[in-house]
Order: structure tokens, then C-alpha cells, then sequence
């Protein structure tokens, strides 16, 4: 569905499905220079569950008008206003990567509007490598090659798709190369330069639920339990063998998560 957020064009994918005000609604944020499709399994499932999906393109990335906003902040209440536009009231919220800071910073600066929070491949600081940030800046291809190599753990760089024939290494790449340019700087830029995630974190009222991979090179699985110690009412679930593209490389183990979580 298209909604006008602050005069902009936004785009969210609703399975499909007009929003039914009886239904509670989960809300799915993507992570950096990703767009709504990297949540395909998952939010299919629940919009056929008894469940309003919206799986936003945030601004710049996919169908929804630029340009990429430069602060998680600014992401955050960009999904108030998103949801004001869809006429939502709370949510439930996912979020992955760079989804995840602004589902939590959203979580904490709207509690009200917030039901249950989960972060996928989350950290809190989450810094990016210098040569990968520098990559990005320059819109060097090298910085989607690295992103590719560092989001997938062993299994996933010679297959391990759980759909027979699709090659997820190649299916992410396209997915990158399809976003505008200075998208990834942006978007990198923005998790680089978030300093209040543990203040977010001690802020959140809701449960929290947090999946990681315990072969993620982009956030460690350290970094991931760091963070989660911090929340009030949270808990952890560790997705062995998977690296950062937790949705791609482990879709059932992350839906088995959200299902029971939800």
C-alpha cells in the first residue's frame, strides 16, 4: 500500500491484505540498503495468521520517496508517523540490523505504541568498519561485496538455501544493487553514529525478544547478549550456524521465534 508520511510517498507491504482495525497489527522494519522484501516469509505468515502486517520501505530504499534519512532518531519517528498514516494505533515491532536500532529507539521513545519488540541481528553500539563505511561513501561495489561475504556465515556461502535452486549470496546482492545510490552511506552512517542505544534500552516497557546468530560477523553474538542485558524483559534466542542474514539463511528458525514470541 502507498501513504503519504510528512508529504512523501511511503510504501509498506500488507501481504496483500487491506488493515482490519480488529486485528492487532506486527510491524517489520528492514535493515540497511535492504527494503521490505527481506521479510517476505515472515510477514506472509502472519498477515494469513490473524494479523495486519506493514513492512515499510523506509525513505530512499525500495518503493518509498527519498531521500534516505540520516539518524536513527529521525527513522523512529518517521515509523510514528508512518503508523499514524495507516491509522495504527500500537504495534508489535521487528526489526533487523539498522531495523533494530530503530525499532528500539522507537520502542523507547513512543512506549505507548509499542506491544512487543523484537531485534534481530541487533547490537547497540553497532560501529561499522572504516574501509567498509569509506566504501559506502564512495558507492564502491566493494562495500556490498563485503557486506555479502560479512552478513552470511559458512553454510550460506555455498548454498544452504533452505528453497532448493536459490542462491542467497546472489539474492541479497540484488537486492543491494537495486537501491539508489548513497543509500548504504546513509544507512551506515546512521547505525555508526547511534550513541543512545543503551539508554533506549533501559527505557523499553514491553517484552523484548532478540534473535541472533551465533556466526555473525557484523554483529557478534557478544555484542548481541550485551545488549539484551540491558533491557528489562528480555530474553534471547541464539540461531546456531547462522551469520547476520538471520531471515535469509534460517527462515523457519526465525519464524518458529516470532510465532511463539507473538
Amino acid at each position: 500500500m502507498k501513504l503519504d508520511v510528512l508529504g512523501r510517498s511511503a510504501y509498506a507491504y500488507t501481504a496483500g491484505r487491506a488493515l482490519d482495525a480488529a486485528l492487532p497489527t506486527v510491524v517489520f522494519i528492514h535493515g540497511g540498503e535492504q527494503d521490505h522484501s527481506a521479510w517476505a516469509l515472515q510477514s506472509r505468515y502472519f498477515a494469513y495468521h490473524g494479523r495486519n502486517v506493514l513492512v515499510p520501505d523506509l525513505p530512499g530504499h525500495g518503493r518509498s520517496a527519498g531521500p534516505a534519512l540520516g539518524s536513527v532518531a529521525e527513522l523512529a519517528d518517521w515509523i510514528a508517523n508512518l503508523l499514524d498514516a495507516a491509522g495504527v494505533a500500537q504495534a508489535s515491532v521487528a526489526g533487523h540490523s539498522m531495523g533494530s536500532l530503530v525499532a528500539l529507539e522507537f520502542a523507547a521513545r513512543h512506549p505507548s505504541r509499542v506491544t512487543r519488540l523484537a531485534l534481530l541481528g541487533s547490537a547497540a553500539p553497532m560501529a561499522v568498519a572504516a574501509p567498509l563505511l569509506e566504501a559506502a561513501r564512495a558507492n564502491d561495489h566493494a562495500a556490498l561485496e563485503m557486506i555479502n561475504v560479512w552478513s552470511h556465515g559458512n553454510r550460506a556461502q555455498i548454498g544452504g538455501n533452505t528453497a532448493p535452486g536459490m542462491w542467497m549470496l546472489g539474492m541479497n546482492m540484488r537486492l543491494m544493487e537495486r537501491q539508489a545510490r548513497d543509500v548504504l552511506y546513509a544507512d551506515f552512517k546512521a547505525c555508526n553514529d547511534y550513541t543512545a542505544g543503551a539508554n533506549a534500552a533501559g527505557n523499553v516497557k514491553c517484552p523484548v525478544l532478540a534473535i541472533a546468530g551465533n556466526r555473525d560477523q557484523m554483529t557478534p553474538l557478544r555484542a548481541s547478549q550485551e545488549l539484551v542485558q540491558r533491557i528489562p524483559h528480555a530474553r534471547s534466542v541464539v540461531l546456531d550456524g547462522s551469520g547476520h542474514a538471520l531471515m535469509a539463511e534460517q527462515p523457519d528458525a526465525v519464524l518458529d521465534a516470532l510465532i511463539e514470541f507473538l
